[in-house]
């Protein structure tokens, strides 16, 4: 499978996520919840992520999962033991700390950072932060896949 991952590169430059990613500040990244939501159990070793930042088109940024760690249910102590034990990886402002101060959380590790030409991104309406596809081509434009053909067929 491969994941594309929105990152906020918005704010201020600290909480600019793909530009740390690019400069090799950054080389995890983490999604948490109350309760086990993508991609917490869903992604592995070896698969690849893709990275565009929330709100463009397009699709910049290719990496390859290296390691993943989930935990659940988590303690308060714990999660915040989780989030500093990984700082160095993470490199989490104190705004993206608290948001990701959840009893679920999905760490992925991953190398092989590399800008790729950009692909022109597809947004279909019910699409999360984080996708999960057979291909990165099923989200670009001219080879995209509906998620819901019955919407898209004539009436």
């Amino acid at each position: 499978m491969v994941h594309l991952v929105y990152c906020d590169n918005t704010g201020k430059k600290g909480e600019k996520v793909l530009d740390k990613i690019l400069a090799g500040q950054k080389t995890m990244i983490v999604r948490g919840a109350a309760g086990r939501k993508i991609p917490h159990s869903r992604v592995f070793a070896e698969e690849e992520l893709y990275f565009m930042e929330k709100g463009s088109s397009k699709i910049t940024v290719k990496a390859k999962v290296k390691h993943v760690d989930n935990y659940v249910k988590l303690s308060e102590e714990e999660i915040t033991k989780v989030l500093e034990e990984n700082q160095p990886k993470l490199n989490l402002t104190e705004k993206q700390k608290t948001r990701w101060h959840k009893k679920c959380l999905c760490l992925i590790e991953f190398h092989e950072v590399k800008e790729i030409t950009p692909l022109a991104f597809e947004h279909q309406g019910n699409m999360d932060d984080w996708l999960i596809l057979e291909k990165i081509d099923d989200v670009v434009a001219g080879t995209s896949i509906p998620y819901n053909y019955e919407k898209s067929r004539f009436q």
